[in-house]
Parts: C-alpha cells; structure tokens; sequence
C-alpha cells in the first residue's frame, strides 16, 4: 500500500482535491442543516445535495487552483498558505454570486453560502496541516536510488536542493559509477554489498535514476532489467529532472537526447483542439472583460489627452518564426524609444505612465492580444512572443532557442508562472528551459492548468515591470 502512494501515477495532489471536495460538500450539506433546521425539514437538504452542493465544491476548487495551492513546488509559509486560500475563497464566493444571477436556478440561498464558505475554509486549513504533514513525510515519498556519484548528479542535487523540491521523492543515495569523481557529500555516498536487485528491494527502493557522467561500458545493464522485471521503474537523470523540477534542464543532457525524446511532435489533432480552444478562450474573455478594456482605453486617453494612441503596435516573432504585428494598450510614453533601439522594460521604468504601470500590473494592457489569438497570430498558452531584435540575439548566444518558435507564441504560459519578468540573457535562458518543457509536453489538460493558474499571477502581480 505504502508503494502505490509513492508511485508517480497515483499523484497526491489527486488525493488531496479528491478529499477536499468531499470536506466542501459536506460543509454545505452542514451549512443547511445550521441554516435549515434538523433532519426533519427535508426540502432544504433535497435541493442542496444534488448538483448545488458539488457546483460550489467544485467552483471553490478551481478557485484555490487557479491560487496555486494544488502546485506541489508551492513555496510558501503557513501564512502564505492561509492567506492564498482565503483570496480562493473570497474569489469563489464572488464567482458563485455572478453565477446565480446568470443561472438563477443554482441560487443556494446567502445564509447557507456564507456558513458554507466559512466552515469550508476552516475544514480545508485543518485538513491540509493533517495532510501536508504527511506529504512531506518520507512515508509518501518515493525510494530513489541514484546510479551515478559526479558532476550531473551533483548538479541535479543542487538545483533541487530545497524542501519543495522534493516533495514527491526521497533519494536514498547514488552509487558511484565507473571511474567518475564522487562530486555529492559524502553522506549520500551508497555502496551495496550485494546485488544492486537484492539491495534495491531490501530498501524498499520506488525507482533508480541513472545519471553517471560516462556510462560507456560501466552500466550493470543485467542488475537493471532484474530490477524493472521486479517492478522498480528506472529513469534516465534528465528524464527524471524534468518531470521533478517542470523545465527541461539543458546542462544535464545532449542535443541526442533532445533528438530522440519524446514530444515535440504536434500532431493535427492536436492542433484542431488547441485552436478550438484558443478561439472559445478568447471569446469567453472578451465578453467578460470588455467593460475593463473600454475603461482602461478611457483612462489612457485621459491622461494623454486626444490625438495619443490608446493601442500599440510592435512587432513580435510567432510560430516558424513568422513576424506579426502584437497588439497592446499603450502603457508607455509615445517617445519611449525615440532612438529606435530596442530595450527591456526594467524595474521602475520612467518610461511608464501612471495609467500604464497600473494595467501592467494587473496584466490589463495585454487583453488587445486577444484579437491576436483570433487572427490566429498566437494562442492563448504557449511561449511569450519576444521582438525580432532580441530573437536574433537570442538564436546565437542560447542554443536550442530557436525551439520555442515551432509553435504559436501566447498570451501567458509555463514560463510565466514558474519564473519572474525577464530582462537579461541569463533570464532569457532560464525561461527557455520552461518553453521547452512546455513545448515538449503540451496537451490540453496542461493548458487548461496553466490558464487556471494564471488567475494567482494576475491577482499577485507576480513578473509585472
């Protein structure tokens, strides 16, 4: 039992949503009980427990998602944690009160929505110092066994060093391999004596990663398929980074391995549910957020006063590096690169209006992209588009850049919620790693995730310049 909690499939995230929308639910069906009266009054329990009840369950979920708090590198305190979840809530109860004006027969009734926001807050914070406390409890954890004691493994090590970071597994300790130098600290340092089978079942071991620096001639291939035969899966180092850490981490591979992984391959299906998707996206959110847009064109129009253009045109690099016109509301001065040179916005740029630093914080003067997705220029989640001045930069110095351009460019993605604004090769470099990872994995659940998501990076302004 201890081994199906700790396997990759079984992710506790599902373990905790599963149960926190049964904890929602039954809050409701308490709240009406509170509200209602006792057993006897039956009415009141017979409209809450068929759909209503999951309805607000399930809206306060997608609240505290779209808040990060189902993120498993999630780096926050308990104050953190508290605060988060009540912004989720408070963003749910909102949520749930449009939605009973524009679907009336939902209506739950105020009494019984505020007792059931209440207890369900309070529920779901006890729940997760429960439950949190046994995530990260080595019980939950996989038993990771590394092959490999040098520099790639020392630097895997290094970048996933933190308590977040290894929240799904536990290393037991890496092997050396071969004629490579033992690079990790010494007590991590773990030499069998006996079979690499015998010892890896004996410890309980989930999986083994394999990641010496040279494996020519010193793998034990033999012990290895004993143990996949034994049911411990075995996972090449880079493989194993990536899925851990969400970003493709180019030091600790070769271009062969880029090459001959998988992903990167889009197929048609693929591209008729993503355009699909982009298209009802961008429709939902220009009806919901035109009367912001007309303000926002309001507000930049009375600040510079007539003749100042509301919306600005720059030129981006989009799928197979096809150039587009991108579109955004003007949060600059007209005469912000009057000399024609191309620059980064940078921290308290001078070159920002009052009005302009404030829908850039809030991401406000991005929403004229949403034309952009409809012409089919870029997509709702992919890659941010970056100008041509840049890319061609870019393409020289950062190897494998050019990968980010084999799908459309979009309005937010992977790299936006995992790494801040950037304005510098180093940043430009990080963030590739989490296009690539992106590219590489995109599906529609994975977009869905990113766009839910997002919600926290608007309500935080998390990157914004």
């Amino acid at each position: 039992m201890n081994r199906l909690f700790r396997q990759g499939a079984v992710r506790w995230q599902l373990l905790l949503v599963l149960v926190e929308f049964l904890l929602l639910v039954s809050c409701i069906y308490t709240a009406a009980m509170m509200r209602f009266g006792g057993p006897g009054h039956q009415a009141p329990y017979e409209e809450v427990l068929p759909w209503r009840g999951p309805l607000v369950a399930l809206v306060l979920i997608l609240a505290m998602a779209s808040l990060g708090l189902y993120q498993v590198h999630l780096r926050a305190g308990w104050l953190g944690r508290l605060s988060r979840q009540g912004v989720a809530f408070v963003l749910g109860g909102v949520t749930l009160t449009v939605l009973y004006y524009a679907v009336p027969p939902a209506y739950l009734g105020r009494g019984v929505l505020g007792i059931a926001l209440l207890l369900g807050y309070l529920c779901v914070a006890l729940w997760r110092v429960l439950f949190l406390g046994f995530v990260d409890a080595d019980l939950f954890k996989r038993r990771v066994l590394v092959l490999g004691a040098g520099d790639r493994v020392a630097e895997m090590i290094r970048m996933m060093r933190r308590k977040s970071d290894q929240r799904g597994f536990k290393i037991l300790g890496c092997v050396p391999i071969g004629a490579d130098p033992i690079s990790v600290p010494a007590p991590m340092v773990a030499h069998p004596d006996e079979a690499l089978y015998e010892w890896a079942i004996e410890q309980g071991v989930d999986e083994i990663v394999v990641g010496p620096d040279d494996r020519r001639g010193t793998l034990p291939v033999a012990a290895l398929l004993e143990c996949k035969r034994r049911g411990i899966a075995v996972t090449e180092l880079a493989e194993f980074f990536e899925r851990e850490a969400g970003k493709i981490k180019m030091d600790l591979t070769s271009p062969s391995w880029l090459v001959f992984s998988d992903g990167f391959n889009i197929s048609t299906t693929r591209r008729v549910t993503k355009r699909s998707f982009d298209v009802a996206v961008a429709l939902c959110v220009l009806l919901l957020t035109w009367p912001l847009m007309l303000l926002t064109m309001l507000a930049i129009r009375l600040e510079s006063g007539p003749g100042a253009p509301i919306i600005y045109r720059q030129e981006r690099v989009g799928e197979n590096g096809r150039l587009f016109q991108v579109l955004k509301f003007r949060s600059m001065r007209t005469d912000a690169e009057r000399d024609g040179v191309a620059r980064w916005a940078s921290k308290h740029d001078t070159r920002v209006t009052r009005v302009g630093r404030f829908i850039r914080k809030v991401r406000l003067d991005e929403l004229p992209q949403l034309w952009n997705v409809l012409r089919g220029d870029m997509s709702i989640i992919g890659p941010r588009p970056e100008r041509p001045q840049f890319v061609d930069d870019f393409n020289i110095r950062i190897g494998y850049y050019w990968l980010r351009h084999c799908v459309k460019p979009g309005l937010t993605g992977w790299a936006q919620l995992r790494y801040n604004y950037g304005s510098s090769l180093e940043d430009a470099e990080e963030k590739l790693k989490f296009d690539l990872f992106y590219v590489k994995n995109q599906n529609l659940v994975f977009d869905l995730t990113i766009l839910v998501q997002t919600v926290e990076v608007v309500l935080f302004g998390r990157g914004a310049r």
